[in-house]
């Protein structure tokens, strides 16, 4: 692939826990723009460790980490890179903190230096796009699960990133709210990796599928080809794109 487009490049990662084996031995992984790619494994293979060392919110032993082109070391740099990156954490009680739903959303807005009025404007826009509206002043730790996700997802989509990683985005769901995830996902036109233990979801969101096991990527050969219409949450033209 083209390495212009190359936006996480991770090489030769090394990573593990004190006292405990290692996780992640020399894994590397080459992750461009456009990319759908499903993340699968055992528990405790290091899927989840791997979003957090992309993050800079765990350190690797060893190997280097570009992205966007640029070689990430320091908070510094981990901090400009966050700003393209939106991580969706397993837990929703990990993600939200704010008193209620409009504050939580317009809570990265505001720390990319938009104004009150204008990360305002993008979290109600956000929710809209998610089928949220009415949801604004609505108490954050009184919404069920599946609210709670969905909020979840808001507060990333509201910051406009260039690339999701989605941790378990759709477990200890009912149907319907993993089929209007799915819907979601599939009308965004985000570079994105998910880890997710049904493969069903990650075949119709997702376009490689990659393994996590003995610490290393392991890619499977069987490529999902299947057809999206995306469109960007605040875009106003959706566009059709073929796989």
């Amino acid at each position: 692939m083209d390495d212009n487009n190359l936006i996480i490049n991770l090489l030769d990662l090394t990573f593990g826990y004190p006292n405990r084996p290692k996780v992640l031995n020399k894994l590397s992984l080459q992750f461009y723009r456009g990319n759908r790619i499903g993340l699968i494994g055992p528990n405790g293979c290091g899927k989840t460790t791997l979003f957090h060392i992309i993050m800079g919110l765990l350190k690797p032993s060893t190997g280097s980490i570009e992205i966007f082109g640029k070689p990430v070391k320091k908070e510094k740099d981990f901090y400009q890179a966050r700003k393209k990156i939106g991580l969706l954490f397993q837990d929703s009680d990990d993600q939200l903190f704010c008193p209620t739903v409009i504050e939580d959303v317009a809570f990265g807005p505001l720390n990319l230096g938009k104004s009150t009025d204008e990360a305002t404007k993008i979290a109600k826009s956000t929710l809209n796009f998610l089928g949220l509206t009415g949801f604004e002043n609505r108490i954050t730790y009184k919404l069920s699960g599946g609210e709670k996700r969905m909020v979840s997802l808001a507060t990333i989509l509201a910051m406009e990133p260039e690339i999701l990683l989605l941790d378990e985005p759709i477990t200890g769901l009912d149907d319907k709210t993993k089929a209007k995830i799915t819907t979601i996902l599939n009308d965004l036109s985000i570079s994105c990796i998910i880890i997710s233990h049904e493969i069903d979801f990650l075949a119709k969101t997702t376009d490689f599928i990659y393994t996590i096991l003995n610490g290393k990527i392991v890619i499977d050969d069987k490529m999902y080809i299947h057809q999206h219409v995306h469109a960007h949450p605040h875009g106003v033209n959706p566009h059709k794109h073929q796989s």
